[in-house]
C-alpha cells in the first residue's frame, strides 16, 4: 500500500504542472478570444477611426478614415488617394496606430501595426466601397490601398467588463504572433 501511495503522489507531482499549464493556456486563449470579439464589436460600432502615421520629422499626423472591418487575422484595410501625404509617410515609415472610439459605450480599441501600400487590381476590387465613387472618380488608377497588419491591440470597454489595470491604467493587450 505504501508503495502505491508513493507512486500516486509522484505521478500527481509530475502530471499536475502539465495539467495546470494546459488549464492556464486554455483560460488565456479564452480571454484572448473574448478581447478580440469585443474589439470587433467596438470597431464596428465606432465606424470610422483615426489613422496615425509619422511625418518625415517624426511628428504624429492623424486623420479620420473609413476602414473596412478587420479580417479573420485582424488585418485592416483602407482606401486612399495614392498622392496623399499618408501614403508618402507610410512609405517612409510603416509604423502606424489606429484608434477606434465608440462614444455611447465609452469603449476604445488601439491597434499598433505595420502599414503596406497595395496597388494590385485584384485587391482594389476586393476593397472598394461604391459610396467612395465621388472621392475616386478615376478608380482604379487614382485609388490605392493601405493594409495594416496588427502587432498588438489594446482595448478598454467598461460596458463589456474589460477594465484597465487599476494602478497603472494599462488596458488589456492582445499581441499578434506573425
Amino acid at each position: 500500500m505504501r508503495g502505491t501511495t508513493f507512486k500516486i503522489a509522484v505521478t500527481l507531482i509530475l502530471v499536475m504542472p502539465i495539467w495546470c499549464t494546459a488549464q492556464i493556456s486554455k483560460e488565456k486563449e479564452k480571454e484572448r478570444e473574448h478581447l478580440l470579439d469585443v474589439a470587433r464589436e467596438v470597431i464596428e460600432a465606432a465606424g470610422n477611426c483615426a489613422l496615425i502615421s509619422l511625418d518625415s520629422l517624426g511628428k504624429a499626423r492623424t486623420r479620420t478614415m473609413d476602414p473596412f472591418l478587420p479580417d479573420k487575422d485582424f488585418v485592416i484595410w483602407f482606401g486612399t488617394n495614392p498622392a496623399s501625404r499618408k501614403v508618402a509617410q507610410i512609405r517612409h515609415n510603416p509604423d502606424v496606430t489606429l484608434y477606434y472610439f465608440d462614444k455611447p459605450t465609452s469603449s476604445y480599441v488601439v491597434i499598433s501595426g505595420k502599414a503596406i501600400i497595395i496597388d494590385t487590381p485584384s485587391e482594389k476590387a476586393l476593397h472598394w466601397k461604391k459610396k467612395w465613387q465621388a472621392f475616386y472618380p478615376h478608380y482604379p488608377q487614382g485609388y490605392s490601398l493601405i493594409k495594416v497588419i496588427p502587432q498588438w491591440l489594446e482595448i478598454s470597454s467598461e460596458s463589456s467588463g474589460i477594465r484597465s489595470n487599476p494602478v497603472t491604467w494599462q488596458p488589456p493587450r492582445v499581441v499578434f504572433e506573425r
